[in-house]
């Protein structure tokens, strides 16, 4: 590790400090990379860091916090920063700020959540274990079971699709599943307002139960139908309600 040249310290349109922040950020990540440190490892410490690149502790320290915002470190009092895994928090937030100010449609990100959910439940019918199985059907029946509770049938809603993330085993897809529920817990309740009638309501948990078969069935292709219908109905009921 060398220290940052005086081109690194800044960056067009950016002051001396804002370039000097980003350019340790960038060096912390090349750090993990060149050294190929995994989650859960040790960085050096910011005394360490700050002497090799050359720069004010405090420095390296405001590198670390905005890291450890991004969910690519972790940092804690009285130890040293580790690698993390990414959380699909982040993503959430900056899926939440595009819709409300105005860069992104709820509908657009339906479409999206159409696209990757399809995939993902073709991948959980074939990959699930018989655990994950068990805790998707659990969740649809919990739907079922707190019908008369809409905010606990959200809740469930939410970890039911999360769960199906997980069990396609393919991290992208649980993290892009995870970012979701900021958006979720706006949308969900407009749609199943708008359904109007306990019947039509019942169907989207019936929706969701077969989904859950499906899976527990190993049978993708049965998964994928449920799944788009699924998404075609909850876009239509929040078209009704208005949202586009």
């Amino acid at each position: 590790m060398i220290k940052l040249k005086a081109e690194e310290q800044s960056s067009s349109g950016r002051s001396g400090a804002e370039g000097l922040l980003g350019g340790v950020m960038t060096a912390v990540k090349t750090h993990i990379r060149e050294n190929g440190l995994q989650v859960g490892d040790s960085l050096p410490s910011e005394g360490t860091f700050a002497e090799k690149l050359g720069v004010s502790r405090s420095v390296v320290r405001e590198a670390y916090r905005s890291l450890a915002a991004l969910t690519l470190i972790d940092i804690g009092n009285g130890r040293r920063p580790r690698v993390a895994a990414p959380k699909a928090d982040v993503l959430a937030l900056v899926t939440d700020h595009a819709v409300h100010t105005d860069q992104v449609t709820i509908q657009q990100i339906f479409d999206v959540r159409r696209t990757v959910e399809r995939r993902t439940v073709v991948l959980a019918a074939m990959r699930r274990t018989d655990k994950e199985a068990a805790e998707i059907v659990a969740l649809a029946e919990a739907m079922q079971r707190d019908f008369d509770q809409p905010v606990r049938v959200m809740e469930h809603d939410i970890a039911f699709h999360e769960a199906i993330g997980r069990a396609s085993r393919n991290p992208m897809f649980a993290l892009i599943v995870g970012s979701f529920h900021v958006v979720t817990r706006h949308t969900w309740p407009i749609g199943w307002a708008s359904r109007g009638s306990n019947e039509t309501r019942q169907e989207s948990i019936d929706g969701h139960m077969t989904i859950a078969q499906a899976i527990a069935n190993g049978d993708p292709a049965k998964g994928e139908e449920a799944m788009v219908e699924h998404f075609d109905l909850t876009v239509k009921a929040l078209l009704a309600a208005g949202v586009y």
